[in-house]
């Protein structure tokens, strides 16, 4: 006898859920009104599973839904398991919508939740999932010069380096995946390791399970690595039958799964190809092949790992995954911290803020740079969920990183790739990938091209136990270590074809930070790395790699005494620098505060350099009326980073960094008066920021620049009077004004310093900035030693 049972259509189940959610109904409320004492059978409706008929309509007239419009009437022989055959036929559409309704929980259960690396339990993919983009134009495959990816790369303004590169770099269109799994009915996912392709395969299985994408399919999700091991041990190497055997476990028999199957009623999502051992790689490719071109009426989406992608099937489009934008590094932020505080949405978004804002620090630059990669980003915000910061030493998170990539984001899968590097260990894979960054980061290489790379990993090669001496079976191993670098750990990547860089410039300094520390450790009584190390202490690209050897080195006394001493021979060739700075030691000891006298110091020489700049070019008289109109704003901020890195108490100033164009702005039409307006401003900075003057000096001194401006500002006179008054007297004016600053605490002495003068004090107060930096970032260093070293800092 047929049993007598509908089940909701997709579309109808749509309409059902919009229609509690706008009568604000529960599935308890909406099972009590239905007259059930449980909510069981609303739960196998909203599933699109069978219910009975009275049940059924009850339900639609609760939600005043028409019910003949969303029914689907079951009448199959058995109502728990479907048969189809030709004695027996089944209208195809319903047995799709049966199978998904007793498929449908084994997909949700299978893909509704993610295992993050870095915590204890799994979490929802709808709480923790952002939409994912691809590019259809894959950058490894176009014919480029190193040249042309240059010019993708924009300039990073404040290093003498290359910004950091990202295949968003060369234009073009982002397309979002979703919409590429609608338009290609067979893609080919690729993507670097950790990109996300996964939880987006597992994404489209979710969203085909609750009916918003295909939902006249039914899903199939199969991690491909799982069905090589069940089928070795079940003797039994079918995609088909495995498939087959998988569904039968849900009461969906052969013959059913061979008509859906024919009527192309399947989405078939094949994840991680790149996970298939070696030895069995070819008979997976085979099987899939297989499948697809007999099958071909399913869709089809297979994942695999870009490197790792070799065999190209017929029919199918391939697509890379693309790297994370700031935009899409906010939301996942925000999502993941409202996940982890257990739901809680103003907390969770609170500690998202914290995160975006301190990730825009130009201290965390390193670190915003490997959050546009999904796992790592996920490995950031666990780092940052614990503190509400970022740690001080980044090497370690720089480390924890790497060790995802190399060893914990497999292991964690459960992924054994028997692919070696020249049958090399962890630790060696290290050293060769330490040698690698350190000699392309030296030789200012962030692109290179294939044969150089290799050449790099053949000398490291020949420095192994009884190395092979044929250069032609060298350079056959050196491209195989490289692919394999590629394909197992995505640390190096091919960014066109057959040019190479590091995944991230952050790993490529890490790697040439460990060479230069690990080299100097193994060398007893000699710092010769650490002496090459400081004679890049100028050079604004090295700073980072200074900051990881103080956090990674045993013995940090030695790298800072080097960079002091290397930082005193900066200005020893000229005496008026010399001069400078001891014009600048008096000049601190001049005051009684209560900071620490070397951040007092620090404080000087920048303010000192910094308003001299200014002052000159307002008293320069070819420097134009308004000489601070190509100026952005005032640059005073940096005037308290040295000092505040050595006394954190430093606190004096308030009004740092405003904008010179609204402040000294041409306010007057007499381009006499207008100048004097604009020295009159940039001493008033002076007063402002000068420690030594108190305020009956403050009061003299204004009145004194009082009575010069007298001279100028004459209402009675006519403009083109004061103008020719102007020409005649400024430079006997602007001697009398000079004479007056120095009278004051010596608060405008002009130095007069040379473009290279002014070069070689600013690198000077810089390399002692990084110098404190290494200082503040080394737990290791003694505290009476970073006491004596303060004390000599910034003096001659």
């Amino acid at each position: 006898m047929i049993a007598r049972s509908f089940y909701a259509s997709a579309t109808g189940i749509i309409k059902a859920r919009e229609a509690m959610a706008h009568k604000r109904l529960t599935q308890e409320l909406l099972a009590t009104g239905v007259g059930l004492k449980t909510r069981q059978s609303v739960g196998r409706f909203l599933a699109g599973k069978p219910v009975d008929r009275r049940v059924f309509i009850e339900i639609c007239c609760q939600l005043d839904l028409d019910w003949q419009e969303i029914a689907v009437e079951r009448k199959l022989s058995t109502p728990t398991t479907m048969r189809h055959n030709q004695e027996n036929p089944v209208d195809i559409d319903a047995l799709v919508q049966e199978a998904r309704s007793l498929y449908h929980d084994k997909i949700d259960a299978q893909c509704s939740t993610l295992q993050l690396l870095e915590l204890p339990q799994p979490i929802d993919l709808a709480h923790i999932y952002i939409d994912a983009y691809i590019l259809e134009d894959i950058p490894n495959r176009r014919w480029l010069e190193i040249t042309d990816l240059q010019k993708s790369i924009p300039l990073d303004s404040d290093r003498d380096t290359l910004a950091p590169f990202h295949s968003d770099h060369i234009a073009q269109e982002r397309v979002l995946a979703i919409e590429a799994a609608t338009k290609y009915f067979k893609l080919m996912i690729l993507g670097k390791p950790g990109t996300g392709k996964s939880t987006f395969l597992k994404f489209i299985a979710l969203q085909c399970n609750r009916g918003t994408f295909q939902p006249h399919l039914l899903p199939i999700y199969i991690e491909l690595k799982d069905f090589v091991e069940d089928a070795k041990e079940q003797s039994a190497f079918s995609l088909e039958n495995y498939i087959s055997q998988e569904l039968d476990l849900y009461d969906i028999l052969a013959e059913n799964f061979q008509a859906l199957l024919r009527h192309g009623k399947l989405l078939i999502l094949l994840d991680g190809l790149d996970e298939v051992p070696d030895a069995e790689k070819d008979r997976v490719i085979t099987e899939i092949r297989r499948l697809s071109q007999r099958y071909y009426k399913n869709q089809f989406i297979i994942t695999c790992r870009l490197a790792a992608h070799q065999y190209r099937f017929q029919g199918f489009t391939e697509v890379e995954i693309a790297d994370f934008t700031n935009h899409q590094i906010t939301n996942f932020a925000q999502k993941y911290f409202v996940a982890t505080s257990s739901n809680n949405q103003g907390a969770g978004l609170t500690k998202a803020s914290q995160f975006i804002e301190q990730l825009k620090y130009p201290d965390n630059r390193k670190i915003r740079e490997l959050a546009a990669t999904p796992l790592l980003l996920n490995l950031i915000c666990s780092v940052f969920q614990s503190k509400a910061s970022f740690p001080t030493q980044h090497a370690k998170l720089y480390e924890e990183g790497l060790e995802i990539l190399l060893v914990k984001w497999d292991r964690s899968k459960g992924v054994r790739r028997d692919e070696t590097y020249y049958n090399l260990s962890l630790v060696n894979k290290i050293k060769l990938l330490n040698q690698l960054g350190a000699k392309t980061f030296e030789q200012e290489d962030y692109l290179f091209a294939q044969n150089k790379v290799q050449q790099h990993i053949i000398d490291y090669l020949r420095q192994l136990p009884d190395p092979k001496s044929d250069p032609v079976a060298l350079q056959i191993d050196s491209e195989a270590v490289l692919k394999s670098i590629e394909r197992q750990h995505g640390l190096l990547v091919e960014r066109a074809r057959r040019i190479y860089s590091f995944s991230h410039l952050t790993f490529q300094e890490y790697f040439t930070a460990r060479h230069i520390t690990t080299t100097n450790d193994l060398v007893n009584d000699s710092n010769q790395a650490l002496e090459q190390l400081v004679t890049h202490i100028t050079r604004k690209r090295w700073r980072e790699i200074f900051l990881l050897a103080a956090g990674m080195l045993r013995r940090v006394d030695d790298l800072i005494w080097l960079m002091k001493e290397e930082i005193n021979q900066l200005l020893i060739p000229d005496d008026k620098l010399l001069q400078f700075l001891g014009w600048i030691d008096r000049k601190s000891q001049s005051v009684s505060v209560k900071y620490k006298p070397v951040a007092v110091r620090a404080f000087y020489f920048s303010l000192t350099l910094t308003l001299n700049e200014y002052l000159k070019i307002a008293l320069n008289p070819d420097s134009g009326n308004n000489p601070f109109s190509h100026k952005s704003e005032l640059p005073l901020s940096r005037c308290l980073s040295l000092a505040l890195a050595l006394d954190p108490n430093f606190d004096l100033h308030r009004d740092i960094g405003f904008n010179f164009n609204s402040k000294f702005a041409d306010i007057y039409p007499i381009p006499a008066l207008n100048r004097f307006s604009l020295i009159e401003q940039t001493i008033n900075c002076i007063i402002h920021f000068d420690l030594a003057l108190i305020p009956s000096r403050i009061k003299e001194l204004q009145e004194s620049i009082q009575k010069l401006k007298i001279q100028i500002h004459q209402p009675e006179k006519e403009p083109e009077q004061i103008h020719i008054w102007w020409s005649e007297n400024q430079q006997t004016w602007t001697e009398k004004l000079i004479a007056i600053l120095h009278e004051h605490y010596h608060i405008g002495h002009i130095w007069d310093f040379s473009t290279e003068q002014t070069r070689s004090l600013w690198q000077y107060y810089e390399a002692n900035q990084l110098l404190v930096d290494c200082l503040n970032s080394s737990y290791e260093l003694n505290p009476e030693v970073r006491s004596l070293l303060e004390e000599k800092l910034l003096k001659v």
